[in-house]
């Protein structure tokens, strides 16, 4: 089925409270989707930020991020008085996420939500602390994260470092207030993202997830399970994750990540990615796989080197991994992220899989790189187009910076004018393409330049900020979308109400003929 869709991170909705939420105006966008006609919403990973404060560097691959937690809707549940948040500074820029500000504004809040939770559990809550296997492990994590004054987990004492049984013991019964308040808080965010998923479900809106391949080595998942990963006996990586230099990157990409001991995951059948992809697909209709080419074969730079130019090419599992994957969990809805550098066997890898591919109009062309791949006329059905990702500048951005004659093709192949605005012909290249699904970003939907582009890869600072300002998805925006969409036959099928069944024992009805 041809169907489109909108990538628009949570983080980016519109809020008075200095990031988007899962609350009024996450409803709000759903509602402006199904009016626009589009099947599915795509999200950057919802998990705890880190370092960089990138969705991709995170402390738990499971945890849902606190920032996003609603505060008018902890309010409407009784867990908080209005005058505890809405008189306290959540910054002055409502386009940017002062993640600085969350951290010093947004706990202190929650407390007091979480202490009221705490005082009168409901009946769910014990049921989500047993079902949520991960969670002691994480709510440990941060809770000694907190005492060790926020440091990595590599620098903490040896005993609590390496596990030691009775160092755990100790930490448990020394931090059981914070750690049933770290276990509050991700009550409270799964409540509301199980309520706002429903409800983009029941406007007929499918949510697509994105999980990155790697996890960061200060996270939970590393420290519960070290074995797991390349680590010395100190727990410090010997080669971490990245990319190679190429014509975009001199130096490549260093991301640090720590890698998979994938021999050792073969034995014991996957199981820790088995867990962590099978707990994806409770959150969300569609899961996108980041960094797909790292199955076939991944980077590995030396632990402690200052860019990725030493690196060398080392064997990912391939098919094994996803045919284990599929015979364990069933046949899933997943988006292979087949970018980068590519090899014969990463397009065998995609072919043998089954997964749709993403093509990315903005490479098609650019100069540096052959980019007929990218090409509208030359893509599969089976693929997802995309303008831009998170990791692109906003098409008007990109014709704004872009070298001239990679601008003067663009504008040439897809007839592009400046008085319609450039990214309405390049999404409208997108949906007309043969690709089954087309997502567009909500900045290039609003036209927006490179204020709004919500990465640069391998830099530090501004980037995860952006954000939507208040009213600009309009309903006229939604009619112009529902018409483009209805132009290139994307949008949803009408639902068919199917015709009952006689009753055991009489005739079914006569048909017309």
């Amino acid at each position: 089925m041809r169907c489109s869709g909108i990538l628009m991170p949570v983080s980016s909705l519109p809020s008075p409270y200095g990031i988007g939420t899962l609350g009024a105006a996450a409803r709000e966008f759903a509602d402006f989707l199904a009016a626009g006609g589009q099947t599915c919403w795509q999200l950057l990973p919802i998990c705890p930020t880190s370092y960089g404060d990138s969705p991709y560097q995170s402390f738990s691959s499971y945890a849902g991020n606190p920032y996003l937690i609603d505060l008018d809707d902890l309010a409407a549940d009784g867990l908080l008085q209005p005058e505890e948040y809405q008189g306290l500074d959540w910054g002055d820029d409502p386009s940017r996420v002062d993640y600085g500000l969350m951290y010093t504004t947004r706990y202190p809040v929650l407390k007091k939500a979480a202490q009221r939770l705490l005082a009168d559990p409901p009946a769910g809550y014990t049921a989500f602390c047993k079902a949520s296997g991960w969670l002691d492990d994480y709510a440990l994590f941060m809770a000694l994260k907190d005492r060790h004054g926020g440091a990595s987990w590599s620098t903490w004492p040896e005993e609590i470092r390496l596990r030691q049984a009775r160092a755990l013991s100790n930490a448990k019964r020394e931090l059981a207030d914070e750690v049933q308040f770290w276990k509050a808080v991700q009550f409270l965010f799964f409540r509301q993202w199980e309520a706002l998923k429903a409800y983009a479900n029941g406007k007929g809106v499918y949510i697509i997830g994105d999980i990155p391949i790697y996890v960061s080595g200060d996270s939970a998942d590393v420290w519960a399970e070290p074995d797991q990963f390349q680590l010395d006996e100190h727990g410090i990586p010997t080669e971490v994750a990245g990319c190679p230099p190429d014509g975009f990157s001199a130096d490549g990409q260093l991301w640090g990540n720590p890698l998979f001991r994938w021999d050792r995951m073969k034995r014991d059948g996957y199981r820790w990615w088995l867990k962590r992809i099978a707990f994806q697909f409770t959150i969300y209709d569609v899961l996108r796989i980041d960094h797909f080419r790292g199955f076939d074969a991944y980077y590995a730079i030396p632990y402690g080197d200052d860019t990725a130019r030493n690196g060398r090419w080392r064997p990912g599992p391939g098919l094994d991994f996803f045919r284990t994957v599929e015979r364990e969990l069933g046949r899933r809805d997943i988006i292979a992220e087949d970018l980068g550098f590519l090899t014969d066997s990463v397009r065998k890898l995609l072919e043998d899989t089954g997964f749709p591919g993403m093509k990315v109009l903005e490479f098609a062309f650019d100069s540096r790189d052959d980019g007929s791949d990218y090409l509208p006329h030359c893509y599969p059905p089976h693929c997802v187009v995309y303008t831009g990702t998170h990791d692109n500048d906003t098409i008007q951005g990109w014709m704004a910076s872009a070298p001239r004659k990679d601008v003067a093709y663009a504008k040439e192949y897809l007839r592009l004018t400046s008085r319609e605005g450039y990214h309405w012909g390049m999404m409208r290249a997108a949906w007309a393409s043969p690709a089954a699904l087309a997502v567009m970003q909500a900045q290039d939907l609003l036209g927006l330049g490179s204020e709004a582009r919500m990465n640069v890869p391998s830099t530090l600072g501004e980037n995860w900020k952006w954000r939507a300002l208040p009213g600009v998805f309009t309903p006229a925006l939604a009619r112009r979308l529902r018409r483009e969409t209805k132009v290139y036959q994307r949008l949803p099928k009408p639902k068919t109400k199917a015709k009952p069944k006689a009753p055991a024992g009489e005739a079914p009805e006569a048909t017309e003929k």
